[in-house]
């Protein structure tokens, strides 16, 4: 059951109230409502009313067991988390939460950074084995932003991590991108393999329908330990030794989506929104934690501004003729700011206008383009294996000369979109004046 909670009003002469924003927003984001979630949890088969509500800028991600009074809040970190089998559990005792997986993959996957996440029970609902519903209930809350940046968790170098069957491999990402692979010896599953940019829109679409699975050898086993509890046809996929039990699967490959999910679940115990690429290989709940712990080991925290690093990783043109030097926002496939810093030590200045520098209007263009390439190359998995190629410009505008010293901030807004080509119009501002204009359309090709 999912309804909306309440109403949370915000004071617009407050300090820090939350201002209504579409999914993928710049700034740090929480909820603009309140909404609810009802069911019985899949391990300890206990009836549980989740509520997620707004919360203020900073408070990250935090759970509240209300049937608990005077119990402390639980924040979904890695520092929390303990070893559990087959779940994801926060805290020891009984205030401890359990099987969080899908609750925070819906939570990490919609990039809310701020949020107040209520529990009358220890487990949240199952509901149908996906993380669907909590999709759709954090959808009817809509989305707001607060004041700050998200944090970043930014990944320079690759790292490796085995656990058990588990191994994964984390590589550095203008985005956050899995590569999941999973072999079990039942003939509807065998060995599957799913590649995903995670994004709000393909997590959506990909990934959060796609529903856990066990097998019915299992049951009695699980059971015993206290279990599956809560487990049936209705909120699992389950295999008996010939085939599916009472179901019909939304994917052939669902079995390696809902890996996918798992994953996404537990990345958020990082503490912050992950940029990498994970490659895993028969993930398991223990085995990502374990991945989260070394991310958090080797991986720095920031504001979510990409440096010259980070581009260099996106972008082919190298010196002299890469024109971007920080991305400072980014709005998922809508809109783009850039930064360029203009040197006397710029090479056109020694032949453009000697004596009178000025950079060339087209090189102005050319970096307003770069930063537009940075958007369209956000959703791309392995940026290193496409180019993006500028195909027409209409309605340039040069409104004043730009000299050494100052300081170009381009900023691009998506107007239309069909598969790999893009339309963009282009603004580029000096101390806050115009001066050019341009719009654009271009198209990601493979190299």
């Amino acid at each position: 059951m999912i309804a909306r909670a309440g109403h949370a009003k915000a004071d617009a002469g407050g300090t820090g109230a939350p201002t209504a924003v579409p999914a993928g927003g710049a700034g740090r984001r929480t909820l603009a409502d309140e909404a609810a979630v009802e069911g019985i949890g899949l391990h300890l088969g206990r009836p549980c009313r989740l509520v997620f509500r707004p919360a203020p800028a900073g408070t990250g991600i935090v759970f509240h067991r209300v049937d608990l009074p005077g119990t402390a809040p639980i924040p979904a970190r890695v520092d929390v988390a303990v070893e559990a089998e087959r779940r994801t559990q926060l805290g020891t005792g009984a205030a401890a939460l359990h099987t969080v997986e899908h609750v925070l993959a819906a939570v990490g996957a919609l990039e809310i950074d701020d949020l107040i996440i209520e529990m009358d029970g220890p487990e949240p609902p199952i509901m149908d084995g996906s993380a669907a519903a909590f999709v759709e209930a954090l959808d009817v809350a809509g989305f707001a932003m607060n004041a700050g940046r998200p944090d970043w968790l930014v990944l320079r170098k690759a790292i490796r991590v085995v656990e058990g069957d588990s191994v994964y491999e984390a590589h550095p990402c203008f985005g956050f991108g899995l590569d999941v692979a999973i072999d079990f010896p039942h003939p509807l599953i065998g060995e599957q393999r799913g590649r995903y940019m995670v994004t709000p829109d393909t997590f959506r679409r990909e990934l959060s329908a796609a529903r856990t699975f066990g097998f019915v050898h299992e049951v009695d086993a699980l059971r015993a330990k206290g279990l599956i509890q809560g487990a049936s046809t209705a909120n699992a996929i389950v295999l008996d030794a010939q085939g599916l039990v009472d179901t019909s699967l939304r994917w052939a490959d669902e079995f390696v989506r809902h890996k996918a999910l798992d994953c996404v679940g537990d990345l958020l115990l990082a503490g912050a929104r992950v940029r990498a690429r994970i490659v895993a290989h028969k993930p398991s709940h223990r085995g990502t934690v374990a991945l989260v712990r070394a991310l958090v080991q080797h991986a720095i925290k920031e504001p979510a501004v990409y440096t010259v690093e980070d581009i260099l990783q996106v972008l082919p043109h190298r010196y002299p003729f890469l024109l971007v030097d920080r991305i400072l926002e980014i709005e998922e496939g809508r809109r783009i700011v850039g930064l360029k810093n203009v040197s006397i030590n710029e090479p056109f200045f020694q032949g453009h206008f000697p004596g009178h520098p000025i950079m060339p209007g087209v090189l102005i263009i050319e970096a307003m383009a770069q930063v537009g390439g940075m958007l369209l190359m956000r959703t791309i998995e392995d940026p290193s294996t496409k180019v993006v190629y500028f195909m027409s410009l209409d309605n340039v505008k040069f409104r004043r000369p730009v000299k050494p010293g100052d300081q170009l901030r381009l900023e691009l807004e998506v107007t239309q979109r069909r598969g790999t080509m893009c339309k963009m119009k282009g603004v580029a501002y000096v101390d806050g004046q115009v001066v050019t204009e341009a719009e654009m359309a271009a198209m990601v090709r493979d190299r």
